[in-house]
Order: C-alpha cells, then structure tokens, then sequence
C-alpha cells in the first residue's frame, strides 16, 4: 500500500505521524511510504532520516494526497487540506467529530473512509490510541495552571506547591480517567492541594490505590462541584465520553464561585469542552479572561512537546497502520473489533454511533 505522511498545517502543530524509524518498518515490509518534505521538522526529524530509512520524500502536499492510498495525520485535516481527500482514501487521524458537524459534512461529502484514534478501543475496551496524548496532556496541564497563575500571566500570583508557612494552591481536577490521574499525579508532587472529581465509584476505588495522600477523592454532585469551584486556583477539566461531545460540566454562572485570577485548563476543549465558556486557542495565543477567570483552551496541547509525543504517539499507532497497510482498512478491521471501532466514516455515512448522535443534535 502507498502510505502519505503529510505536513501538520494546524496552528501550532509540530507533530508528525509516522517517525522515521516507523517508516523504515513499513517499508521493510513492502510499503511505499511518501512524507512531505518538512513534514519532521517540528519533531527533529529532517527529510535525510526518513530518506535513510527508505521513505520517498514529497515536495508538496499535493504530491502526497494525490499518491497515497492511506493518509496517516496527527490532527484533523484543515479546509486545504479537505479539499485534496479523494473517496478512495483511509485517512487514519485524530478527528474528534462529535464537536465538530462543520468537519463531519465536509469529511462526509469527501466519501473516504475517516478512522478516528480516539475511537479505536483495545481487547479491555480501552482507548490506546488516545492514552498517549491523555498523559502527555494531563501532565501539560498542570504545568500550563501554574505558568497562567503567576501574576504577569493574569492569574492570581498564587504558586501551587507548598511554601513553609503558607498554605498550598489548591487544584480541582474534574474527571479521573488517563488526563485527570496524570494532573494529580503532578500536582500532588509539587506539593499541591488536589481534588479529584469523579462519576464512578468504581474509578475512585482504583484512584484511592494509586493516588498520594493530598489527592482527595470525591464523587461528583452539584453541591461538591460548587464547593470545589470556590476553593480552586485551577480547575482542570478532564472529561471524556469516548467519541461523544463533553459534557457541560461547568456552566457561566459557575464562574462567579471562583476567585479572581483562578485558571481554568479545560483539555476537555477538543471534545467540546466540559466548561461552558471555553473555546480552542493556540500555543500562540493561549488564553483569554471571562468574568474574572484565565481560560486555556489549546486544543493540540501534546503539540508543545512534539518530539515526546511524536514518539509516544507512534509507538501506539505504528501497530494499526501497519494492519491497515498489510490487509486493507476492511479486513484489518474485520480481524480487529477495535480497529473497527475507529471507523467513524465510510463512503458518505457515518458509522460511529457517538457522532451519528451528536450530528442529530445539530
């Protein structure tokens, strides 16, 4: 099979989805692989390596999505990018499109075949292509919370870890799954003061094992949330129902619980977002204030360190491109439940339930 590997256009994006030694295995077992020249540079790999490893280096991005049979991305294709998707393609990507019905009817109208990472699911019924960018993500955002509470940043000039004499910042993490045990993992060994807030009494019972003794555990009910938000210095928001929309956990008239200056980093945001006011940004450009409170909202937060989560990223997928390439997205996916449930659009229909729901609600 030709394998396209083409340049991250989104902002801000210098990940890249096939390292070089990932193309050397494709490679060795038969595959073309074309990448667009620069298409490594942003995780430090120059076109050389990938030459040396047997790929054939494109000088456009035309050239890659014109040659290719399978486009392996990182992010979901940008408008330019639409329009050169062919209906002959398997695009194999981070699409998200339960939050995004604009992307859905543009992928749609493309016919290809669309299969989402975060909807594959492991034999456990994991997600293990989105637990990589989860830890990475979560650990991010504990350091994005305490970057954005420093005074010349907006926050509140309050430092998270302990200080002799003076009380800890306390961080309020909502959701206990990959994002928000990775956030309380870190700040907890900063020396923070740490919540998790959590739906299921069966993932506390399992977080009360791992976590260190300054994590309390809490379920989540209307009344915890509204104390939690009025004790926060920042709130992470780590939702997720797996290929659906976040929900809304926090709505605007919340915000007047928080102190001013607090900072909200909803990694939530490429689902929806779970805080009502959050809205993406960029690395450039990361936040913004409502009633009083920071907001982060960066989307593509793995992208800041592109060279761990380019390789962290790789080792997940490399399995699954290789089974798409070998057998074809159809026979891969009829010999793997999982794969199969990355598929989440194939000629025209959407074949993923979570976004065929969230499409009706449009």
């Amino acid at each position: 099979m030709i394998i396209g590997v083409p340049k991250e256009i989104k902002t801000d994006e210098y990940r890249v989805a096939v390292t070089p030694a990932g193309a050397e295995v494709l490679a060795q077992s038969g595959h073309r692989v074309f990448v667009e020249s620069g298409a490594g540079d942003g995780s430090g790999y120059p076109d050389a390596r990938y030459a040396e490893a047997g790929a054939e280096i494109a000088g456009s991005a035309d050239d890659v999505w014109h040659g290719a049979e399978l486009i392996v991305k990182v992010k979901e294709p940008q408008p330019a990018e639409i329009a050169r998707i062919l209906p002959g393609h398997i695009l194999f990507t981070y699409l998200h499109l339960a939050a995004s019905p604009e992307l859905t009817r543009a992928l749609l109208d493309t016919g290809a075949t669309c299969v989402a990472y975060e909807t594959v699911r492991d034999s456990t019924g994991r997600l293990p292509l989105l637990m990589p960018m989860s830890e990475i993500a979560g650990r991010l955002a504990v350091q994005e919370a305490a970057k954005h509470l420093e005074k010349p940043m907006g926050g509140r000039g309050v430092l998270l870890g302990a200080v002799t004499g003076v009380a800890p910042g306390h961080v309020t993490i909502i959701g206990g799954g990959t994002v928000g045990a990775m956030a309380a993992k870190v700040a907890a060994g900063i020396g923070a003061s740490v919540a998790i807030l959590e739906v299921s009494l069966d993932r506390l019972r399992h977080l009360e094992e791992v976590m260190p003794p300054n994590v309390m555990l809490l379920h989540t009910d209307p009344p915890t949330l509204r104390e939690q938000l009025a004790e926060a210095d920042a709130l992470i928001g780590a939702v997720l129902v797996p290929g659906a929309k976040a929900p809304r956990v926090v709505k605007r008239e919340h915000l007047r619980l928080m102190k001013p200056g607090a900072v909200i980093v909803d990694v939530a945001v490429d689902q929806g977002g779970c805080v009502e006011t959050i809205r993406p940004t960029t690395h450039r450009d990361p936040t913004y204030v409502v009633d009083g409170i920071v907001h982060y909202g960066v989307a593509n937060m793995p992208g800041a360190v592109s060279r761990t989560s380019t390789q962290a990223l790789t080792n997940a997928t490399l399995p699954y491109v290789q089974a798409v390439a070998d057998h074809g997205i159809y026979v891969a996916a009829s010999r793997d439940p999982g794969l199969a449930a990355g598929i989440d659009l194939r000629g025209g229909q959407v074949v993923c339930q979570a976004v065929a729901d969230a499409m009706e609600n449009t």
